[in-house]
């Protein structure tokens, strides 16, 4: 048993050192894209492009519970031997279904005009963009339930890079405006397309499986609670193009590109939000453990207002330089609202972990209350609060996050039943 042991470790630490090296190849493509473009479309174009680029990732992010639960069917499946059924199938469709009726939304002309400048033909985009996000989001689930980490991996730097090839093609053919860069970042969702052959392999649709009531329901709520947390990290600009008064295009843009700069940092805690679970649930096994980690958290938690405010003054000193260094001389931002969105940013960073500390502890309906206080609480400033849509963005960034913690943080030092 031992030795058995042994083996999954080491297979383990393998599959999880291909597919964090692929994860950062796929981050530095994606760079790619939302540092150059920009540069390229100028500040009143990228606030509409961003805009766009939030709900479509907003979208992806919503759609990650898909891959976990594909891959929940497709590793029990393969315990036994054989391959997923239709219960697979009934998942991707509801996922698909999900993000066709909120892209379809989008297609409303006020919202259009909101969101998109008033151009149909983002939000058409953003509509077959989703539903395909849903087939990729489902196949590398099928195939990271199937430990086929190759492939999985493969898809994760191709979605990436198909966005690069074909941004880079525009721009070599001189036609980089919005609508082809749009579609170069939507192209990438597509890139399951590549792999459909190789994961057609692991589903038999003759096999039944869960019916499609529990299946929705569970997506449903999955998706709310991922929903609610791309809103205020992808999709944030998207929620401010949306929710606040209509503002100064340029100003918008640069804002929005600042924000890309401060959110680098949370593309990074995904692989840390997976380790840190095991871990947690290793110190819940025993009081002292427990003991342990309740002070870790506090400790955590007055570390994490402290480096947000360490993050705030540096952002505030250097920021508006770094962000006219990235992006060219048309971006000028402020002090101030770098400062706010380091602030955040640091901030939403600590409750990713935080909230991975309820997923172990099998607390996801306070993983839902935190990331609803956060979205509310953010959304209800950039609708209520006086001042104009840049104070409104900046400081919602600030109040949201702020509230979020404070509550993740009472949720995680009250002392939790032992795990196992």
């Amino acid at each position: 048993m031992s030795a058995v042991s042994d083996d999954l470790a080491k297979d383990t630490g393998k599959s999880a050192g291909k597919i964090g090296i692929s994860l950062l190849i796929a981050i530095g493509l994606g760079f790619v894209l939302t540092l150059f473009a920009p540069r390229i479309l100028g500040p009143e174009a990228s606030k509409v492009f961003l805009s766009f680029w939030g709900i479509l990732m907003g979208l992806g992010s919503a759609l990650s519970p898909l891959e976990q639960e594909l891959s929940r069917q497709s590793a029990v499946a393969a315990l036994d031997g054989g391959r997923t059924g239709r219960s697979a199938l009934r998942a991707i469709a509801v996922g698909g279904l999900i993000v066709a009726v909120i892209s379809a939304l989008t297609l409303i002309p006020t919202v259009t005009d909101r969101l998109y400048g008033g151009d149909p033909l983002l939000a058409v985009l953003v509509l077959l963009g989703g539903i395909s996000f849903a087939c990729q989001f489902g196949t590398r689930g099928l195939f990271i339930g199937q430990n086929q980490v190759r492939q999985y991996s493969g898809m994760m730097v191709a979605e990436a890079l198909v966005r690069v090839v074909i941004f880079g093609a525009l721009v070599v053919a001189s036609v980089a405006h919005l609508v082809p860069v749009a579609i170069a970042a939507t192209a990438g969702s597509f890139a399951w397309l590549l792999f459909a052959k190789p994961a057609t392999k692991l589903i038999d649709p003759h096999l039944d499986g869960e019916s499609w009531r529990p299946i929705t329901s569970r997506m449903l709520l999955l998706m709310l609670g991922a929903g609610l947390t791309a809103s205020v990290i992808t999709g944030y600009p998207a929620m401010v193009s949306l929710l606040a008064p209509v503002g100064d295009a340029a100003q918008l843009g640069t804002l929005f590109v600042a924000l890309t700069v401060a959110r680098i940092p949370l593309l990074m805690m995904s692989p840390v939000q997976a380790l840190a679970v095991p871990t947690v649930v290793r110190l819940s096994s025993t009081d002292d453990g427990l003991h342990k980690l309740r002070r870790y958290l506090v400790l955590g938690a007055l570390g994490t207002i402290v480096l947000a405010a360490v993050g705030a003054l540096v952002g505030l000193l250097i920021g508006p330089w770094l962000v006219r260094f990235i992006y060219g001389k048309d971006y000028v931002a402020e002090g101030w609202w770098v400062a706010g969105l380091v602030w955040s940013s640091v901030l939403l960073a600590a409750m990713q972990l935080m909230t991975a500390v309820l997923v172990a502890q099998t607390k996801a309906n306070k993983v839902l209350i935190t990331w609803a206080v956060v979205a509310v609480s953010t959304a209800l400033t950039l609708v209520l609060l006086p001042g104009d849509t840049i104070l409104r963005a900046v400081v919602g960034l600030i109040v949201g996050p702020t509230l979020g913690l404070a509550v993740v943080t009472a949720f995680v030092v009250r002392k939790p039943a032992p795990v196992g």
